[in-house]
Formats: structure tokens, sequence, C-alpha cells
């Protein structure tokens, strides 16, 4: 009992992480009290950043929430912030934490009508260019106004659902079969394998052109991704002024982005290129138009109702409403009273998304906290603020890129409109100035974070989906396909922020 139980505690600590992640993150808390006594404060919150940054950038090893978590409670408790400050941070940014719980939950509620939507695209298009263009456009925009992993966990539902249908085929078995493992290749006809994995680059292509086409979208207004609307907040901008305001950058980086959507798609270069083949088109239009037959009054009532009150959301986004959490929970009242969602744990489901990150973006202000109470950025702000004005916002966009690709882009927007914040409030710079650099941030934490999947979380759910092994959609692939996004987009946002601002 002795000799296994230490070993039961060690199989526990942080689950099926890897070993050597495990040793790291008791390596690190047990050096930093150490190196508070040795070193000093500053030195250990330098430290704690990159450890944290370091669960970032390893969230598939494991979810960063928990290492996260450990580093910001030690961090509290050996004294580089305290709860007050922590609270505080959260308290200063609830509309975000808001947005998160009820916006993403809301639009939980709008999937069946985003699933119908990309399934007739899918199967009405012929043209791969146009397809795929279309796909990009469409994720743009929900996720303009909705939540990109909402969007993507749409994509994800729709490719799920057509490779089962010709998965069972390619089996031998009729698309109505039940109890088919679809992840299991062996019962594959040998004639189909081929036609398979031209199906497999098929699907991989359209889900990166349309996650990408999730980043493009989300840039642009205040609920595109939850550090705009803290942005925003800081800024004091609305949702039309937001919108106008980034259309200078975010503008041509759509059309550039667009651009490349094409070029990928003519050049069949980085894994793009694939067509659907016709015996499986043939196949996924019978199970549709099968579906389209089943699909009942009430079902067809759900439709029209998630409809409206997708019109209802646009509007009261457009219009401030009210608080873009508080209209999130209008539409979950709306969606779930009209359409008989009334049981708790039907509700419950669609907070599964959501609440997760929510509890990770207050580890976040923890961090941040610790970074505020430190005063760790004031001397690289200072002598960023100290170079000539007109370089300013280009160094905030490269600076922002790079560590939103290796991080979260949330994280790195928190800290960085926080510093120029305080900037601007110490007389350091004229407002005109800071909602230029505001500007920078925004586009800088949203553009080039597309590089990986540690930069933006529609990227990490697509990759830690069930679909991605189902795909072949692997972390390198996912770099790779994305790699010439990252160039355009970062190349064309990085000039649009020097000669606009």
């Amino acid at each position: 009992m002795t000799n296994t139980l230490p070993k039961a505690f060690v199989r526990n600590f942080l689950g099926n992480s890897p070993a050597w992640y495990k040793q790291a993150i008791l390596g690190f808390l047990i050096l930093n009290p150490i190196l508070l006594f040795t070193a000093g404060p500053v030195v250990t919150g330098w430290l704690l950043i990159f450890e944290f940054i370091f669960t970032l950038a390893l969230a598939l090893k494991c979810y960063p929430l928990q290492p996260g978590g450990l580093l910001a409670i030690e961090a509290i408790i050996i004294g580089l912030s305290s709860p007050e400050s922590v609270y505080h941070e959260v308290n200063a940014n609830l509309e975000v934490i808001l947005l998160l719980m009820f916006m993403v939950a809301g639009i939980y509620f709008m999937k069946s009508m985003l699933l119908w939507t990309f399934t007739k695209i899918l199967l009405k298009v012929r043209s791969k260019v146009i397809l795929s263009l279309l796909f990009s456009l469409a994720s743009a925009i929900l996720s303009a106004f909705l939540d990109a992993l909402t969007v993507t966990a749409v994509l994800i539902s729709v490719a799920v659902g057509f490779y089962a249908v010709y998965h069972k085929v390619a089996s031998g078995k009729p698309f109505t079969s039940k109890n088919h493992d679809h992840a299991n290749d062996d019962n594959v006809v040998e004639a189909k394998r081929s036609e398979l994995e031209e199906f497999r680059a098929f699907l991989r292509s359209l889900l990166m052109h349309g996650a990408v086409g999730t980043a493009l979208g989300g840039v642009c207004t205040l609920v595109g991704e939850p550090q705009n609307l803290l942005i925003a907040q800081k800024a004091g901008w609305d949702f039309v002024e937001f919108f106008v305001l980034m259309a200078p950058i975010t503008m041509p980086v759509l059309a550039a982005g667009l651009l490349t959507c094409i070029l990928l798609e003519k050049t069949a270069l980085f894994g793009y290129g694939s067509q659907l083949p016709e015996t499986v088109r043939k196949i996924l239009e019978d199970f549709a138009a099968e579906e389209d037959a089943k699909r009942t009054l009430r079902e067809k009532a759900t439709l029209l109702v998630q409809v409206v009150v997708a019109i209802f959301l646009v509007l009261a986004l457009a219009m401030h409403l009210a608080s873009v959490g508080l209209i999130g929970l209008t539409i979950i009242i709306l969606l779930t009273a009209f359409n008989g969602v009334i049981e708790e744990h039907q509700i419950g489901k669609a907070f599964e998304e959501a609440l997760p990150f929510t509890a990770l973006l207050v580890v976040f202000f923890s961090i941040v906290s610790v970074i505020h109470d430190q005063h760790l950025f004031q001397p690289i702000i200072a002598s960023v603020l100290a170079m000539d004005p007109a370089v300013q916002p280009g160094v905030f966009f490269a600076a922002n890129g790079l560590l939103s690709a290796i991080s979260d882009n949330v994280f790195v927007a928190t800290v960085y409109i926080n510093e120029v914040v305080d900037a601007l409030n110490a007389g350091d710079i004229t407002r005109e100035h800071f909602e230029a650099l505001a500007i920078a941030i925004n586009t800088g934490t949203n553009i080039p974070s597309v590089a990986t999947p540690n930069g933006q979380a529609a990227f990490l759910f697509l990759l830690t989906s069930a679909l991605a092994p189902l795909i072949r959609l692997s972390y390198g692939t996912m770099v790779w396909m994305a790699l010439p996004y990252t160039i355009v987009m970062s190349s064309v946002g990085f000039f649009a922020v020097y000669l606009v601002l």
C-alpha cells in the first residue's frame, strides 16, 4: 500500500500528460519560491510569464487551466500578486467573461440552422474554388457576429457527419446502417481506399479554409474574439465604431485572405486543391435528400425561429441595445423558449464549450495581476513609446503577432492593452495615439496567430476534435497548410498598420 500510493498520486497529477511535462511543472513550482527569495520578485515574475506561456504553447499535452492555474495560485501565495488584485482584474473585465459565458452558449442553440447552411453550400456548389471561397467567406461573416469556436464546431459536425456516411458505404454497408466505427479502416473496400483518401484531403482543405475564415471575420468586430471586446471596452468603442476603426486594416486582410484561398485551390499547393469525387458527392446528396424528407414541421419551425433570432442578434449588436453578454443571455432565452428546450440538462450542454475557457481566462487575469503589481512590462512599453510614433503601431503589431503565434492571443492582448491604457492615463500618449496602438494590438493578436493552433482557439479546437485523426489532420499538417495564409495575411496586415496608422 505504501509503495503504490505515491505512484497513484504521480499518475493522478495532471493525468495522462507526459512524465517530462509533469516534471517541468513541478520544477516550476519548486523553483519559483526559491527564486523569489534569491533573485527578487521582478525576475521571478518574468520567469512566471515564460512558465505560463510554456503551458499555453503545450496545450495539446495538457489543457492550460490546470498547470497555469497552479502557477497562478502559487504566485498569489508567495506574494507576487494578491486575491484583491485578481478580483480587480476580473471585475474590470466582467463584460468579456459574460460574452464567453452567454454568447457562446446562445449560439449553441443555432447549430441546426448553421449545419443546414453549410450542408447546402457543400452539396450545391460543384466548383472547389468557389466552394472553398464560400466556406471561408461564410465562416468569416458568421465569426464576425457569432463565436468562432461555435462556427468551427459546426464545420466539424458537417464534416464528421458526411465522413461517417461515406465511410459506411466505403466499408460495404448502406449509409443507414447503425453501430459503424468510422475510425476503423479495416473493412474499407480496396477499390474505395484511394477515393477515401481523396475525400479526406478534400475535407482537410475545406476545414482549413473555414478555420482561417473564422480568423478573417473574427478580427473585424468586438464580438469576433474575446480580446476584441476587452480592447473595445478599454477604448470605449461600440460595435459600429470598432468595425469602422478596424476596417482600414481588416478589409485589405480579408481581401488578401480570400485571394489566397482562390490561389491555393488553383495551384493545389500546401495540401490544397483536392476535389470531391463524384461517387462520394452522389452518396452525400442521397443522404441529404433523405434527411430533408424526414424533417418534420416542428424541425422546420425550429430553423425559422433560429433565423429570426439570428437577425435580431445582428441588429442588437449593431445598435448596441445592451452589453454583449446580456444580448447573449437574451439569445439563450429566446431560442430555448420558442424551440421547446425547457429541461436544465438540455440547457447545460450549451455551456460545456464556453466555461473551460472562461475559467482559463480568469487564470489569465491572475497572471496579468502579477504583471501589474510587479510593473513587469513598464520598461518594455516605455522603450517602445520612446521610438518614433510613426513606427510604434507596426512594432506593436509585430510583437503581438509573434507572441500570439506561440501562446494564446487573448492573454497577449490582455497584457498589452492594459499597459497602453496605463500609458494613456499617465499622460504619456495622446488619445489619438492610444487608439492607433489599440488597433495595432487587436489586429496583431488576431491575424498572425493563424500560424499555429496555439494562437487561435478555433484551430486548437479543430486539432483536438474527433475529426482531426479521421481526416489525418496533424499539428504539422495544420501549420504547413496555414503557412501561406500566415505569410500573406501578416504581411498585408503589417503594411496596412504601418501605412494607415
